[in-house]
């Protein structure tokens, strides 16, 4: 892997995104597709509505070429499929509940950037996208059924040449210290050993965020954050 740099910043992102106890979270779902919608159905609004700070910082700027596509992984309620959208994307947006994809398609509608978007209903455990996207996100996409290791691999494998994969996760600590679910840049790397080797990799670092806590302060929060681009 080649590094060429990298730099860190804070987001504003709703830190009550996964449950460290993931054993306790995944207890009796009969499948991926089950818990999450299960998990959907509890609120009317899960995610905060905004796109993830991480992928407004690495992906905002010069607007991507006529026909640029870019894989959402895990996309729950849309909010970064729609940014993204706005940003001249063509969207393939993904997730195994069909509950979150119902509301995420219902976002992007109200907000003009539907014709853009196409949400399929996957799981991601089993399922491997195709190569060809210019941009492959996963954002926070933790799940105790979930395979994160698999999972950054198979999101590598769906880049296009000379396309990005940004992955961000959450750092393994405090409420997210559930340590088959979240990782830390060295594991991550090591998770990417001899698939990355030949690709220019910008950013593998920690970042701090503040958060909203429950109590009315806030907290801070660390992601895992990886941009890389593909020869």
């Amino acid at each position: 892997m080649e590094h060429s740099g990298n730099h860190a910043s804070h987001g504003q992102h709703d830190g009550g995104n996964h449950d460290g106890g993931a054993h306790a979270f995944g207890a009796g779902a009969g499948s991926a597709g089950q818990l999450w919608d299960d998990r959907y159905r509890e609120q009317s609004r899960i995610w905060s509505g905004r796109p993830n700070p991480q992928l407004v910082v690495e992906m905002a700027g010069p607007v991507p070429e006529p026909g640029a596509t870019a894989l959402d992984l895990g996309c729950g309620e849309g909010a970064d499929a729609i940014w993204l959208a706005q940003q001249g994307w063509a969207v393939t947006a993904v997730d195994v509940s069909a509950v979150a994809l119902e509301r995420a398609a219902g976002h992007a509608a109200e907000s003009g950037v539907a014709e853009r978007i196409t949400f399929r209903r996957r799981d991601l455990a089993t399922w491997r996208p195709e190569t060809g996207y210019g941009l492959v996100s996963s954002q926070y996409l933790h799940s105790p059924l979930l395979d994160w290791r698999a999972s950054a691999v198979a999101s590598a494998g769906a880049v296009a040449p000379g396309g990005t994969l940004l992955l961000v996760g959450h750092y393994p600590q405090g409420q997210h210290s559930a340590r088959e679910m979240f990782y830390t840049p060295d594991e991550l790397a090591a998770a990417l050993d001899g698939v990355l080797d030949t690709w220019t990799v910008h950013i593998l670092e920690t970042r701090e965020r503040i958060v909203a806590a429950p109590d009315g302060g806030s907290r801070t929060l660390v992601d895992t954050v990886l941009r890389a681009t593909r020869p």
